[in-house]
């Protein structure tokens, strides 16, 4: 048995930056994998998580608290490999390298630092920059290469670079402003080379932005519903999914044609997102759906209870995120049946989730509450508090900034490994 350390995280609250505890020692039991079996480091921790509980006195007032427990508790026991006490683990002489094998050993170069893959999680932010962008934030992007945050709303999107990250009474670089001034943009998705930008909202209209060299609109795509709701982009940005009440849209981006005008429940398309050939939707009926994007065929149905607010998958695709008014968060895995639920017993009005692209870690915002949570054990790493709600985040894809969009601006964390 292992035990795992809760990391601590800095919160941010009003502008000012305190050190924040947010979690001691947890003990999680973890189960030894087969050694017959090989699985990915997300697998692997999702099955060291059987029903358990966290220690109460160990959690603070606030957020994460009632029980943690997953709906698909791995099947069999598991025993220690070495009883208590076994010799194994001693060397014998025996058993130590003799000269020409130290030699040998001596002789290969030491492995640089910068050549080992290391995926960290943060343990906390530091708010370091505040974008004005004048109106409600609903959409925001950000990129890495070059550094770049995209601020949607209404009537026109705001861009930024990096230097306007880190003060807070910098102008836009840039505006790119809409031919009706009524647009009002409610969901965006930056495409994986982050060279292009794609937006729906409030319009008849979805719009493909070209971001470099100079941002432009390289494409508006007739949609044949007035409110899209929420954007889905496929890993190879060749397939864009829109939501909109009662149906979900199929488009070919690349070539801007739309594929199809997919039916849903009326009360279950709020929400879409895209993992491989499944797309998933939910909304108000409270139950999250799969289809095959092939066949247009209903795979699954999961009944989560309350309304879905927001869906998101990590990076590999494995498994998907649900968001539900009641601030529950449910992780479920994309192809078997294996579901894990975080219950917190509060009513929210937004909820948005983003997941890192190192998947080891995902951002929830519940109106103006910040959680980061490890992926998939769910476990807390660290929180912050904002004064307004929050309408939407992103990570960036080098995993070194969180920015979120409130009421008139977009707050800019840098993360803390």
């Amino acid at each position: 048995m292992k035990k795992m350390p809760e990391s601590s995280g800095v919160f941010s609250h009003h502008g000012q930056q305190e050190q924040h505890q947010v979690d001691g020692a947890q003990g999680m039991l973890q189960l030894p994998p087969c050694p017959s079996i090989q699985r990915d480091p997300v697998c692997q921790e999702m099955h060291s998580m059987t029903q358990q509980q966290w220690d109460p006195q160990a959690q603070d007032a606030s957020g994460l608290q009632p029980m943690w427990f997953s709906e698909a508790e791995p099947e069999g026991g598991t025993s220690s490999s070495f009883p208590p006490g076994d010799t194994t683990s001693q060397f014998s002489s025996s058993s130590l390298p003799n000269r020409e094998v130290w030699s040998f050993l001596k002789a290969i170069p030491p492995i640089p630092d910068e050549a080992v893959v290391k995926r960290k999680s943060p343990r906390g932010s530091w708010r370091v920059g505040t974008l004005r962008h004048g109106k409600r934030v609903n959409a925001i992007a950000i990129s890495s290469t070059p550094r770049h945050v995209y601020t949607c709303g209404t009537g026109y999107i705001r861009v930024w670079d990096e230097d306007a990250l880190h003060a807070s009474d910098r102008a836009p670089q840039a505006q790119l402003d809409f031919q009706d001034p009524r647009n009002r943009v409610l969901t965006c998705k930056l495409f994986p080379d982050e060279q292009s930008l794609i937006t729906g909202g409030v319009a008849r209209a979805l719009t493909l932005w070209d971001l470099a060299p100079t941002p432009q609109i390289r494409a508006q795509m007739a949609s044949t519903g007035s409110i899209c709701y929420s954007l889905a982009l496929s890993s190879d940005a060749h397939i864009c999914l829109a939501s909109f009440k009662g149906f979900v849209e199929i488009w070919d981006v690349q070539n801007q044609i739309l594929i199809r005008k997919h039916e849903v429940p009326p009360y279950g398309s709020r929400c879409v997102d895209i993992t491989g050939f499944k797309f998933w939707t939910g909304g108000e009926d409270t139950t999250l759906y799969s289809w095959d994007l092939r066949s247009y065929q209903k795979l699954q149905q999961h009944n989560l209870c309350h309304e879905i607010l927001s869906i998101t998958h990590d990076p590999s695709e494995e498994w998907v995120l649900a968001g539900l008014k009641m601030s529950d968060i449910v992780i479920l895995h994309a192809h078997r049946e294996e579901k894990y639920k975080a219950v917190v017993q509060r009513y929210t009005q937004h909820h948005n989730l983003k997941f890192a692209s190192c998947g080891t870690y995902f951002m929830a915002t519940l109106d103006e509450m910040i959680h980061c949570l490890a992926a998939p054990s769910l476990r807390r790493l660290f929180q912050a508090e904002e004064c307004y709600d929050i309408l939407c985040c992103d990570v960036s894809s080098d995993n070194r900034y969180l920015v979120t969009g409130s009421k008139e601006n977009a707050t800019v964390y840098q993360l803390l490994y």
